[in-house]
């Protein structure tokens, strides 16, 4: 955490040489002493340290500038920091000027030229007033801030990105905080540029897109490799296993994530079946630890990048990017897991991200505190994401089709929520459409054991309808079952089109696709368990296969 600063400020070098000096001996170690000849330059260096969240406990300004007047610069320097301490060093002819500045300014007080011996007119006025601001000085927040409407589409897929990223921000939201129309005003800004990003070193984005985030905050690295031993495509558990073991086990790995580490799993509140974990461990950990694994074993994380195309060029395979960039390769594992199909329902569209969110979107939690929340879906990731929000919400309304969750949801989660007051299931049920004005505000829900539509006031919906595999990119020459996974392993002999794909004198290995040195993990890969446990599985197995086949064509 940066010190609290001392701002003084004098037109005449001697004098500010001077009063620096003094302020350095006494107080350097537990405040920054800044200081300058310029008003200009002061007050752009205030403008700096409340985009950063640092903190003024005082000012000492020289009353007679050419530029401004002291009491002028004070009046216009208390509009960034309120609270700091006002000084103004007079000459004995200022002194109507500072006692004006009292009474019209709050000056807390006036110090006359010289100030010697400091130790006797310098430091017991400061220290007095210093231990006062102390009192009520409350560190900031100095990382990342993002400034925006609660309900803003653009705003939900920065705060994803940067929490999915493992990157710590703070949100204000415009409508419930003084603190962003302030940070608005002080940079000369209007709602109408929002959402805007505060960084820690001062400088700010405007409506950012996920790219120029991903530049500013270092994750969007320069590759080191001209050829990797293999590259890993999706930064889910089975890709972030597969990085893990292949960085420790001495191949040049890059791993490529098109938006954040983790995948579905990584958005999980709780997952409580991982083994080793007895109370449980949250997706966000589990990828926060599996990363700096990775990386600590020297793996190459590159993210967001979206790989578009894969060629085969036999001894390497030479992939694609969306920016144009291309990388080559000796093999790829391809671990892009699913992506959560889209709920077809009149209204949906119009508010995703502005109160309806495909899965559990924890950043939106604190957003639905007392409130009635629904979710639609029957399966493990539903759960945990309801026992999640009860905590928060008035109410948790799980909207499924089936009668019970029986069947679709396992047992230990099933348990939790009939034990949850707030959580309540509304079976044989369908929503027929979302409604609102800028955001969600009622459903409109049909009861189909009954066949009673009723409208439902709703802070938020969340979706967990079933994935489809992020395959849509994948050419024709990796064979997919019909329903877009990828398939693998001896299985494919009953695919048609294997033998014009595949030469070699071999069978594809276990988890090979129909390309050789092509392997698949993970959710993606068809007849996959859909466990994380199975997915860390066989991204590490994928590895081994990587080993046997680098083998064969070296």
């Amino acid at each position: 955490m940066s010190l609290p600063v001392i701002l003084c400020i004098d037109d005449d070098p001697h004098v500010l040489r001077a009063i620096s000096r003094d302020l350095k001996d006494h107080y350097r170690e537990s405040y920054r002493i800044l200081s300058t000849i310029s008003v200009e330059e002061a007050l752009g260096t205030l403008l700096e340290l409340r985009n950063k969240g640092d903190a003024v406990a005082l000012f000492l300004s020289d009353q007679r500038m050419p530029e401004m007047e002291g009491v002028a610069f004070l009046k216009q320097a208390v509009k960034f920091f309120p609270d700091a301490k006002k000084v103004l060093l007079t000459a004995y002819s200022d002194k109507d000027a500072a006692i004006h500045a009292i009474n019209e300014l709050h000056l807390d007080f006036y110090l006359m030229k010289p100030w010697d011996p400091p130790a006797e007119k310098l430091y017991p006025v400061l220290d007095g007033l210093l231990e006062d601001w102390q009192l009520s000085y409350r560190p900031a927040f100095t990382g990342i801030k993002v400034v925006g409407f609660q309900y803003s589409r653009l705003s939900h897929e920065i705060k994803e990105f940067l929490s999915g990223n493992l990157l710590p921000y703070q949100w204000v939201d415009i409508q419930a905080t003084e603190n962003g129309e302030e940070l608005l005003l002080l940079n000369k800004l209007d709602l109408k540029d929002l959402p805007v990003i505060f960084f820690e070193d001062g400088t700010l984005l405007i409506k950012p897109g996920i790219r120029e985030i991903a530049e500013k905050t270092g994750l969007s690295p320069e590759l080191k490799n001209d050829v990797f031993d293999v590259v890993i495509i999706g930064a889910g558990p089975a890709g972030l296993a597969a990085g893990v073991y292949g960085a420790s086990e001495g191949l040049k790995t890059l791993l490529i994530e098109r938006y954040s580490p983790g995948g579905q799993a990584g958005t999980s509140s709780r997952i409580e079946n991982y083994l080793g974990f007895p109370a449980g461990i949250s997706g966000a950990e589990l990828t926060t630890r599996a990363l700096t694994q990775a990386k600590r074993l020297g793996i190459q994380f590159l993210s967001p990048a979206t790989v578009t195309s894969i060629t085969d060029n036999q001894s390497y395979k030479k992939l694609e990017l969306e920016d144009g960039r291309t990388i080559d390769t000796r093999s790829v594992i391809l671990t892009t897991g699913v992506e959560y199909r889209q709920l077809e329902t009149k209204g949906v569209e119009e508010f995703t991200g502005a109160g309806i969110y495909y899965g559990s979107a924890m950043t939106e939690t604190m957003a639905c505190r007392n409130k009635d929340v629904y979710l639609v879906g029957g399966g493990n990731s539903a759960g945990q994401a309801a026992m999640h929000l009860s905590k928060v919400a008035s109410n948790v309304y799980i909207i499924v089709r089936r009668d019970t969750l029986v069947g679709t949801m396992s047992t230990y989660l099933i348990d939790q929520i009939k034990e949850t007051p707030n959580i309540h299931i509304f079976g044989k049920s369908e929503i027929m459409e979302a409604r609102g004005t800028d955001r969600l505000q009622e459903l409109d829900i049909i009861n189909w054991n009954t066949r009673e539509r009723k409208i439902y006031p709703a802070a938020a919906l969340y979706i967990f309808i079933g994935a489809k595999p992020a395959t849509d990119w994948i050419a024709s020459g990796i064979i997919k079952d019909h329903r877009g996974f990828i398939a693998t392993g001896p299985s494919l002999k009953t695919y048609e089109g294997f033998s014009q794909n595949w030469k070699l004198h071999r069978e594809p290995y276990v988890l090979e696709t129909s390309c050789p040195g092509i392997f698949a993990a993970g959710d993606v890969r068809a007849g996959a368990m859909n466990r994380v446990a199975s997915s860390v599985g066989e991204g590490s197995m994928a590895i081994s296969l990587v080993h046997r086949y680098l083998g064969e064509v070296k």
